[in-house]
């Protein structure tokens, strides 16, 4: 089973899940220049636009749980949304004020000032109690599993969810996130107006020339001496083909999600642009920081300082701020576009 940045920080030392978790609770916002024909985003990467006069809930319903169980929810009065993903769904439907908690990955203005309740990605099962919850939502990254378990054990409606790796994830995320608050009516209009975002970001490609240009997708963190390339199960290729590019470590045969940064992996790639999560880019010490690492200087990204960085709470998850994500990186990879 594939692995996501949180299952394999999971494995990691104390200290580096520490780091990881601090550098992943605050967020940068990208800029670059617009290509022609791919406006700039217009709305604001760190707020969350909610649906309009959303309907109350209709409650008791049972849905299903990725696990394998149904999940009856009686009320959704205090959500928890375990990441930051999952938050941005439930402020989308409409339900931010019914939001209790947050996770550190949770950085949108209107959630700034709930509770943390996850120590790194970490989830405190305290910490979700003491907020008397009447509904939670994960996904199968979330842990420990033991932490999960005690939520459950306390008789909390959790429900599981698939973690989002592609565009076509986006849509059955909606959906049930959205059938277990009890609005599937909110969940269909939202589910509509991203995909009519998207489409209007994609209309506005250039036109494919040859051949697109080659993204590598690079996970960094420099204070843990974290480097890694992306590979077809990093969650980026399809942003990344949306935007009008191919994703270089598929292109290199990589397997998996993710491989050590080397020369040689980097070189062979030979990515025309390189993507990056923002606070990862300022872990290295910005794009001079980053030339400094193997093989980046000698990629034709290198070469053109082509470095594109977008806020780490936006990036990979697949949701309703998915079309700004896909007019930024469209806007920067075709900037040069006639």
């Amino acid at each position: 089973m594939t692995r996501t940045l949180r299952d394999r920080t999971r494995t990691a030392p104390a200290v580096l899940l520490a780091v990881l978790g601090l550098l992943l609770g605050a967020a940068a916002c990208a800029t670059g220049q617009a290509a022609p024909g791919v406006a700039a985003p217009a709305a604001d990467p760190d707020r969350i636009e909610a649906l309009p006069d959303t309907p109350a809930p209709r409650l008791p319903v049972t849905v299903p749980s990725a696990d394998g169980r149904q999940v009856t929810v009686t009320s959704a009065e205090r959500i928890i949304p375990l990441n930051g993903s999952l938050a941005e769904l439930v402020f989308s439907l409409g339900l931010g004020d019914r939001a209790v908690a947050r996770d550190v990955s949770t950085t949108f203005e209107q959630a700034a000032k709930l509770p943390v309740i996850t120590q790194a990605h970490e989830v405190s099962a305290e910490g979700v109690l003491s907020l008397h919850p009447t509904v939670v939502l994960a996904d199968r990254s979330t842990g420990p599993a033991e932490a999960v378990e005690q939520i459950r054990a306390a008789g909390v409606p959790l429900i599981v969810l698939d973690d989002a790796k592609k565009l076509d994830d986006i849509g059955p995320r909606i959906d049930a996130v959205a059938a277990a608050l009890g609005v599937p009516e909110a969940g269909t209009q939202l589910k509509e107006r991203t995909e009519r975002q998207i489409a209007e970001v994609r209309a506005q490609l250039p036109a494919a020339g040859a051949e697109r240009p080659k993204v590598a997708f690079l996970y960094l963190r420099g204070s843990a001496s974290v480097f890694l390339l992306g590979g077809p199960d990093s969650g980026a290729p399809s942003l990344i083909e949306a935007a009008g590019g191919q994703d270089a470590g598929t292109a290199a045969h990589l397997t998996g999600d993710f491989t050590p940064l080397t020369s040689e992996a980097l070189v062979k790639a030979a990515p025309d642009a390189i993507l990056v999560m923002s606070k990862g880019l300022e872990s290295v010490g910005g794009v001079d920081g980053m030339l400094k690492l193997p093989g980046v200087a000698q990629t034709p990204a290198g070469l053109d300082r082509r470095i594109i960085p977008i806020d780490d709470g936006r990036l990979l998850s697949y949701g309703p701020r998915t079309p700004q994500v896909l007019r930024e990186l469209a806007a920067q990879l075709h900037r040069d576009a006639k």
